[in-house]
């Protein structure tokens, strides 16, 4: 990603709505279909900054991964310990069936080699061990903020579910999230385009809008894991270590 994109992550990731209800929602997804055992080991891959580290810390010991040096030191300073510098696919050095999960959020979609990732990654956990992934949704969405953040590609649900068929996991469920709000990116993202203006920053609403997005983004968490949702900004996927 753009040196850009981090500076924003590391100011508004506890602020913004994107992250804050992101977070509710991954939650209750591990919750409802993949909680791991007591004692639980956990990695996260590609962790930026590490604001998903403590959400993850409710589940079990987190080990994480981020290439990007700054974030990389921030992520420790909030994990409190070393978080490695591992790139996908070959991800070298961390121990192989030692992860009861592994989160993989919004990272798949940055790797040229998606399928040597997900073998990679299944190395890495124990038998029965769940991966917990998502990524962009929606190829026809590609827009500037797809180029500064450096994706090789967005994915339809049928693409997502033939790339963990195809690969050493068991695909577990598939689905849409970030839904309740897609009408309204849509529209949005299709009036840039019109005005030859995309803008590819994630700036931080007026507080009431922040607020209002995030607690419709994060509504999402009763929903998730109980019902399909409609087709939405972003993928989710839970498949298992054979």
């Amino acid at each position: 990603m753009e040196r850009v994109v981090y500076e924003q992550m590391a100011e508004l990731d506890q602020r913004h709505w994107w992250y804050r209800a992101r977070r509710e929602v991954v939650a209750a997804l591990i919750r409802r279909l993949a909680p791991p055992p007591p004692g639980a080991r956990i990695l996260e891959v590609g962790c930026g900054t590490g604001h998903n580290l403590a959400m993850l810390e409710r589940f079990g010991t987190v080990d994480a991964v981020e290439l990007d040096e700054e974030a990389r030191a921030m992520a420790a300073k909030r994990l409190g310990r070393v978080v490695h510098d591992a790139p996908l696919p070959e991800l070298k050095g961390i121990s192989e069936g030692a992860y009861d999960l592994v989160g993989a959020f919004d990272v798949i979609e940055h790797i040229d080699d998606d399928a040597a990732a997900l073998a990679s990654i299944a190395a890495r956990l124990k038998p029965g061990g769940k991966l917990v992934m998502t990524v962009p949704a929606h190829q026809w969405m590609w827009s500037a903020h797809d180029v500064v953040n450096h994706h090789k590609r967005r994915y339809s649900k049928s693409a997502l579910r033939r790339l963990i068929e195809g690969s050493p996991l068991t695909l577990e469920a598939v689905g849409y999230f970030n839904s309740l709000l897609f009408p309204v990116a849509v529209t949005e993202r299709m009036a840039s385009k019109l005005r030859g203006k995309e803008n590819a920053d994630l700036a931080l609403p007026a507080r009431p809008l922040n607020l209002a997005l995030e607690r419709t983004f994060a509504a999402e968490r009763h929903l998730i894991g109980r019902v399909p949702l409609p087709p939405g900004l972003s993928l989710f996927a839970v498949a298992s270590a054979k």
